[in-house]
C-alpha cells in the first residue's frame, strides 16, 4: 500500500472504488488501522469495504499513531487527527469529499467538519464512541501507563511495546506510541532518551483534551450546533459506544438524521443501504 508523507507524518493508505470520494477515518482506539474496517467488532458483519467502494471512491487509512503510520510525541488533540485527514486529501487533490467515522473515527469527523466545512460533503457517523463508561475506562487506560511511567522507566515502555505487539488500547504499558516504536528504531531511540517529567505532561495533558466528556468527545457542541453540514448517524449500543453519545450527536448536529435501529437490525444489506441513500442524497444536494 502507498505512504504519503502528510502533515509531516507518513501516512498508509488506501484507495478502493471509484466514485465521489470518501475519506475513512478507521473504527478503533489507538489501533485505527485500514484492517479495522473488516475485522474490529461489527465490522466483520457489515463490510462497509464490500460495499462502499461499488460506488465510492474510499480513501481508508492508518490513523496517525497507529498500524504503519508514524507519530509525533505531543499533547495529541483531535485537530491532530483532522489535520492528517485534510493533508491527505491534499496529497491526493481532492478538495471536498464526503467523511465516514467509525467508533473513535466519529471524533475526528464531527471535528474535521467544524473545522473545515467548506470541504465536507457530508458527514457518516457510525457508532460514535462516548458514555460515561467509556470516559472512564479511556482515563483509566492512560492512568496506568503513566504509572508504569513513573515506575519503570521510558526505556521500560520501549521494551514492552516491542516485546508484546499489543496496541495501547490492549496493553496501556506501551503506551499511544507502542506501533511508532515498534516500526521506527530512531523513534524508540529518541523516545527512551526523551525527559520523562516533560513525557508525563503531554501525555497527561493529551488524556485530557481527547477524553475530557460523558459523551461523545471530538467537538464543541456549540460549534456543532452552527455545523450546516448533512450527517448521517447510526448509535451503538454497548459500553464503549452508549446510545446516549449518538443521542448527543444528534441533538448538536442540525442537519442530523438519526438511523433509530437497534444493533441486531443493523445487518449488512440494511446498513449499507441507509449509508449508501444518504451519501446518494447528500451528493444530489450538492450539485
Amino acid at each position: 500500500m502507498p505512504t504519503a508523507t502528510v502533515d509531516g507524518i507518513a501516512t498508509r493508505y488506501e484507495m478502493l472504488g471509484s466514485g465521489p470520494p470518501l475519506l475513512m477515518y478507521s473504527p478503533g482506539g489507538f489501533n485505527a488501522t485500514i484492517e479495522t474496517w473488516r475485522t474490529q467488532g461489527v465490522y466483520p458483519k457489515i463490510k462497509f469495504l464490500d460495499r462502499l467502494p461499488k460506488h465510492h471512491t474510499c480513501i481508508v487509512f492508518d490513523r496517525r499513531e497507529c498500524g504503519q503510520s508514524g507519530g509525533r510525541v505531543e499533547r495529541i488533540t483531535w485537530a491532530h487527527f483532522v489535520a492528517q485527514g485534510a493533508a491527505l486529501l491534499d496529497h491526493l487533490g481532492i478538495r471536498r469529499a464526503h467523511l465516514m467515522g467509525g467508533c473513535m473515527g466519529c471524533c475526528p469527523v464531527a471535528a474535521f467538519g467544524v473545522a473545515h466545512p467548506e470541504r465536507v460533503l457530508s458527514m457518516v457517523l457510525f457508532w460514535p464512541v462516548g458514555g460515561a463508561r467509556y470516559r472512564i475506562n479511556t482515563q483509566q487506560r492512560f492512568a496506568e501507563h503513566l504509572a508504569f511511567v513513573q515506575q519503570s522507566g521510558l526505556a521500560q515502555v520501549v521494551a514492552t511495546a516491542k516485546a508484546s505487539g499489543k496496541s495501547f488500547g490492549q496493553e496501556p504499558q506501551g503506551g499511544p506510541w507502542a506501533s511508532v516504536i515498534r516500526n521506527d528504531e530512531a523513534f524508540a531511540d529518541a523516545f527512551a532518551r526523551q525527559d520523562a517529567e516533560q513525557y508525563r505532561l503531554i501525555v497527561g495533558g493529551m488524556a485530557r483534551a481527547l477524553f475530557d466528556r460523558d459523551t461523545a468527545p471530538g467537538a464543541e457542541p456549540e460549534d456543532m450546533m452552527r455545523c450546516e453540514i448533512p450527517a448521517l448517524v447510526i448509535p451503538g449500543q454497548d459500553a464503549a459506544h452508549a446510545t446516549s453519545a449518538a443521542r448527543y450527536l444528534q441533538e448538536c448536529l442540525p442537519r442530523s438524521d438519526y438511523w433509530d435501529a437497534p444493533v441486531p437490525d443493523q445487518t449488512e444489506e440494511a446498513t449499507n443501504a441507509q449509508v449508501l441513500a444518504f451519501l446518494a442524497k447528500a451528493d444530489a444536494a450538492s450539485q
